[in-house]
């Protein structure tokens, strides 16, 4: 059974302290951000997830999400059609994507830099569940839609997606 990790009551303070660091330094180590916040109970947003509010999202936000995090939420959204992801991993997958679409999470999207830090954390904790069964065939499809809207420089990011920088 995945055990998803739940914030705490001292959560409040957590995630305070990161939206003062994100705010105050743009460019916060990934790493550093992760180590002061746990991953929410997603799974509560899975009702959020529809493919029109999925494909609406990531079009308005692309840009200001950057390329990883658009990278991850494609090739999740592309896997729900595999036949190699189990109904339980899809489960989770919706959970994510829902997570993503929902403009009232734990670090409201509307806060400049840090309200997409925590989406792109549960995408890339999902990401890392999943990947094993990701074929070339949806990363190539990822990356060809990253293309519409980002320049190679731009799109380089993703090379390292797991990185937690």
């Amino acid at each position: 059974m995945c055990k998803f990790i739940r914030f705490v009551d001292k959560s409040k303070i957590i995630l305070a302290k990161i939206k003062e660091m994100c705010i105050f330094a743009p460019s916060i180590n990934f790493k550093i951000l992760l180590s002061y916040m746990e991953l929410p109970d997603f799974m509560k947003y899975a009702n959020k997830f529809s493919q029109s509010e999925f494909v609406e999202k990531i079009s308005r936000i692309a840009k200001r999400a950057g390329a990883k995090l658009v990278y991850a939420a494609l090739i999740l959204y592309y896997t729900l059609g595999s036949d190699k992801i189990s109904v339980k991993d899809k489960a989770v997958i919706i959970g994510a994507l829902g997570y993503l679409i929902s403009p009232l999470d734990v670090i409201p999207d509307a806060i400049p830099i840090a309200g997409l830090g925590d989406d792109l954390a549960v995408l890339i904790y999902v990401l890392q569940k999943v990947w094993g069964d990701v074929s070339e065939e949806i990363k190539q499809k990822a990356r060809a839609k990253l293309n519409s809207w980002f320049d190679e420089d731009e799109i380089e990011e993703i090379n390292n997606l797991f990185d937690k920088e």
